[in-house]
């Protein structure tokens, strides 16, 4: 079901439900929000899962590395034109770029067996693709973006082009 979904209070409630976990891997929490974001016309229970698998993934690569780097995970939002952008930054060992066009395939994981099963960012992709959206990676040592690009309005069945829908 769609309804008016305030972001920040979303990705919030996430990083309550993860708090154990964040804190057990001695994460901290940077949040950069763009206080003027708008609600977004979307399904949120759907976007809830997308927050929790991306911020689940980036503690789980942070709690395996040893580089001793600080781990931080920062949160930023941001709206451009008639989106809004989500991006989760992590300090991570980083995404090999043997494996950025794979892990987004089904069943693909890089944890060890018995850890994941590999749907998580398949199901994220999916769910952003169905919210007419984007997602991106960029990935090094210590510096891992995910970012997720999703539309303000969903585009109405009726429109072949979003732009032409001038009612709001």
């Amino acid at each position: 079901a769609e309804r008016d979904v305030d972001l920040h209070n979303d990705i919030e409630n996430t990083l309550r439900i993860l708090d154990r976990r964040i804190r057990i891997a001695n994460v901290s929490i940077e949040r950069e929000y763009d206080k003027e974001l708008p609600k977004i016309c979307a399904n949120g229970s759907e976007l809830n899962q997308v927050w929790t698998n991306l911020i689940d993934n980036a503690v789980d690569a942070m709690a395996e590395d040893s580089s001793g780097r600080p781990r931080v995970l920062r949160i930023r939002t941001a709206r451009k034109l008639d989106r809004v952008v989500v991006e989760l930054f992590d300090t991570g060992p980083g995404v090999p770029p043997s494996l950025r066009d794979r892990i987004f395939e089904p069943f693909f994981t890089t944890k060890k067996q018995g850890d994941g099963t590999g749907l998580g960012l398949d199901v994220v992709r999916r769910i952003v693709q169905r919210h007419h959206g984007e997602l991106r990676l960029e990935s090094a040592p210590g510096r891992t973006c995910f970012q997720v690009i999703l539309p303000v309005r969903r585009p109405r069945a009726g429109d072949s082009d979003a732009s032409a829908s001038t009612a709001s």
